[in-house]
């Protein structure tokens, strides 16, 4: 019998990979989406999933910000797949990239709300179907996505940083809480990878990026699908962030 995993924030790039690599490593996959202009890539990603891994899936529309859509998704993915959630990836994240001055009240709320407390929600209300079914020898995993902005600062990204950061402060405690009850929680802070929001970029400042990287070429969406397959094939693995990032930022 297959097991299950929920990705928040699933449809499309660093998650559209992960989504993918939940697949391949055999579980039933739960696909988070919050847009309407999402919801074609999340059945089409669901669809494909479904297709070449032989496993069940199932998208839900939800805004993680807010408590009672996380409610919605858990209870729709037990509905569907049972009382045993065996992976969470806590993938979803928005930034404003606006200095400090000029950023609103609304703007950083909505990043602190969606980056960090959608994987308070999150955490909270799936942990109860790991706890009582987790195992050493049958663990349960939890992954955060955070950011090298988590490790480092960033100019006009203070409310994207400090979410970030908050990520791995709760990665951390919540590892030391679980670890006796067969739940692993790791996070993954990636570095500059090549998204959507990067081949909006002109040819040179993308070179100009890439030049500030030591391995001088910028990340790919598989590079972070790769980091998830070994966060949970890694038992001796819990409270650590892997950072995938050409060494841009070193720990």
């Amino acid at each position: 019998m297959a097991k299950t995993a929920i990705i928040t924030g699933g449809s499309r790039g660093i998650g559209e990979a992960m989504a993918l690599k939940l697949g391949e490593l055999g579980y039933n996959v739960v696909i988070n989406y919050r847009s309407e202009s999402s919801k074609v890539l999340s059945d089409n990603l669901a669809e494909k999933i479904a297709k070449e891994y032989k496993v069940e899936t199932l998208v839900v529309k939800a805004d993680v910000s807010k408590y009672e859509d996380c409610e919605a998704l858990v209870n729709k993915t037990v509905e569907k797949f049972g009382d045993k959630i065996s992976v969470l990836v806590n993938n979803a994240g928005i930034t404003n990239n606006c200095n400090w001055i000029d950023i609103t009240k609304e703007q950083y709320e909505n990043v602190i709300n969606t980056n960090l407390m959608s994987f308070l929600h999150m955490t909270h209300l799936v942990l109860p179907y790991m706890i009582n079914h987790s195992s050493k020898e049958d663990q349960c995993n939890i992954v955060n996505t955070s950011s090298v902005g988590g490790l480092t600062g960033v100019i006009n990204q203070a409310d994207y940083c400090a979410s970030k950061s908050g990520i791995i402060g709760l990665t951390r405690a919540l590892a030391l809480e679980f670890a006796s009850r067969g739940v692993r929680v790791n996070a993954i802070a990636p570095g500059m990878i090549m998204t959507d929001m990067l081949r909006g970029v002109n040819q040179d400042e993308l070179n100009a990026l890439a030049a500030t990287i030591p391995e001088g070429f910028i990340g790919d969406v598989s590079d972070i699908a790769g980091a998830l397959g070994y966060l949970l094939t890694a038992p001796y693995m819990t409270g650590q962030v892997i950072s995938p990032n050409g060494g841009f930022v070193l720990q």
